[in-house]
């Protein structure tokens, strides 16, 4: 007669002896205390990320062709206003130079610096980044993050790439919106009227 499942293990495991608490591994955890530097590490890490205000955009980003126009206007942004910029006659109140730097390095340099001017009522600007012709690991790939990043922050109205005597494709135009502060004062000349 054959054997079920169950009497052939029971069958098998009939001369199995359990093991004698003394042949068990005792296991004990071992706890490593960090360093003073790896504290320091941690904590440096922690408070820059907590501090880290900068929304701009470090995810995927079309290329542009190092010799591309760089163009963009806000809706509602009057014709006029666009067309100046683009002719580069505004005054330029402040440049920056992004050119040849790393990644993150011109990301945190363009966001504080827009930042920067915003507060300080500082609207024309000149920003310098090179066409991007020899980069690396692609072409333009400073050029493609600087139109990116610019349509992502809220205090730009437009921008344009600059003229040849301005930097030409490697350099764009910025134009940011009025603080608050520009925004009371020209509400207050136009109240006087």
């Amino acid at each position: 007669m054959a054997m079920t499942d169950e009497e052939l293990f029971l069958a098998s495991m009939g001369d199995v002896v359990p093991l004698a608490k003394s042949s068990q591994a005792e296991l004990t955890q071992i706890k490593i205390e960090p360093t003073i530097a790896q504290l320091e590490k941690r904590k440096a890490a922690e408070q820059a990320l907590s501090l880290d205000v900068n929304f701009l955009s470090t995810e995927y980003v079309d290329l542009l062709n190092p010799h591309d126009i760089l163009a963009f206007k806000k809706p509602g942004v009057q014709e006029g206003v666009y067309k100046k910029l683009r002719l580069g006659k505004y005054q330029i109140d402040a440049t920056i130079d992004l050119h040849g730097r790393r990644f993150h390095n011109a990301r945190t340099a363009l966001f504080e610096f827009i930042v920067d001017c915003h507060k300080d009522n500082i609207r024309a600007l000149l920003l310098r980044h090179g066409i991007g012709l020899h980069s690396k690991p692609v072409p333009a790939i400073l050029k493609s993050y600087i139109n990116k990043w610019l349509q992502e922050i809220p205090e730009v109205l437009c921008f344009h790439s600059a003229l040849r005597c301005d930097g030409g494709n490697g350099s764009t135009y910025v134009l940011l919106k009025k603080n608050d502060e520009q925004k009371t004062q020209t509400k207050e000349i136009y109240a006087k009227r």
